[in-house]
């Protein structure tokens, strides 16, 4: 197959009931195939895929690998030109993949796109997790076109133009297949989170493109695995934040002109303003008696001192487009 869309599921079989149907009726005409992987789910999932979908390619693994590696051994054995990355809680309108295939096919120097997110809920705004692509300010506080914070605008068409952005979202993400290999596919130290920013962050410093192709677009649901209140996903953000500075400071940095040395010293010192405007949010959630957060935010500054490691910077990196060169959150939660 030229393209494979592949579901990564955990604990998602009523997601996967109501939706799948419409995936796969999308695909058909196409040079295309639907998988789904499961990550060790125990809510039956992979039993009710057998009995009620047995036409589509189920990929069992045997623990729950997270997003980042679920989807790496996933990918493994599949061989596309494309890969898709989707959620199982998304649910897309008959022409949604192929302006993807296409933008791909016509910009060879695009690495992944992705189509506009929108509400399932509220069809005429933007999802949260994608919206219309993807920045980073630079603190990594990661925002998109169409939702800075909690601020999300309603699709008017204003992002109804083809954009370069920094990242795509990984709720519905078109990946070239030879490009996710030469990455070595997600890295695993996220767990889940932000992987799909860190991976087309490093993808830019390679000289690919990223692209939101407008003229696609998908219905998300969102917090289909892990609520927005939950403190461990509030613990993979915060940690994960760092170690995507730590991974693409150094290579934007000499990217930019600075010596390898100095880049380095740089990434050091913008990751430590991070960490204390993380302090001030722990603080807070000290002082409004949200233990569990307070928490969450001094565990995830212990474990990624503990799974840190020097950013790689390639021969000759790249300037990414996409990065927002002030701090986002005063204007997300003021304007």
């Amino acid at each position: 197959m030229k393209t494979s869309v592949v579901i990564l599921n955990y604990n998602t079989r009523d997601y996967l009931r109501q939706f799948l149907p419409g995936l796969m009726a999308s695909c058909e005409g196409l040079d295309a195939q639907v998988v789904v992987a499961d990550n060790a789910s125990t809510d039956g999932s992979a039993a009710m895929m057998q009995a009620e979908f047995p036409q589509v390619p189920l990929i069992v693994l045997d623990r729950n690998y997270g997003f980042t590696g679920g989807y790496n051994r996933a990918l493994e054995g599949i061989d596309a030109e494309y890969y898709v990355l989707i959620n199982s809680d998304i649910e897309v309108p008959s022409g949604w993949l192929k302006p993807l295939v296409a933008w791909m096919d016509s910009h060879p120097s695009c690495g992944a796109c992705g189509p506009k997110l929108l509400s399932y809920a509220r069809r005429d705004t933007f999802e949260y997790a994608g919206a219309a692509g993807g920045l980073v300010d630079r603190y990594g506080y990661p925002f998109c076109r169409g939702r800075v914070m909690q601020r999300i605008e309603k699709d008017d068409g204003q992002y109804d133009s083809p954009a370069e952005v920094l990242w795509a979202s990984g709720a519905c993400l078109m990946v070239r297949s030879g490009v996710w290999k030469a990455l070595g596919g997600l890295d695993e130290r996220f767990f889940a989170h932000m992987e799909e920013i860190d991976l087309c962050w490093r993808m830019q410093l390679r000289g690919w493109k990223v692209n939101i192709v407008p003229e696609s677009f998908v219905y998300h649901i969102g917090g289909g695995t892990l609520p927005n209140e939950s403190p461990f996903k509030l613990r993979l953000n915060f940690r994960n934040n760092l170690l995507l500075l730590e991974n693409n400071l150094p290579a934007t940095f000499v990217a930019n002109g600075l010596p390898e040395a100095r880049a380095r010293r740089e990434t050091r010192r913008r990751i430590f303003v991070r960490m204390c405007l993380d302090g001030l949010s722990a603080l807070v959630y000290l002082l409004t008696r949200r233990w569990s957060f307070y928490q969450a935010v001094v565990q995830a500054h212990k474990e990624y001192r503990q799974l840190r490691k020097p950013g790689e910077i390639p021969a000759s990196p790249s300037l990414p487009d996409g990065l927002y060169p002030g701090w986002i959150v005063p204007k997300g939660l003021f304007k």
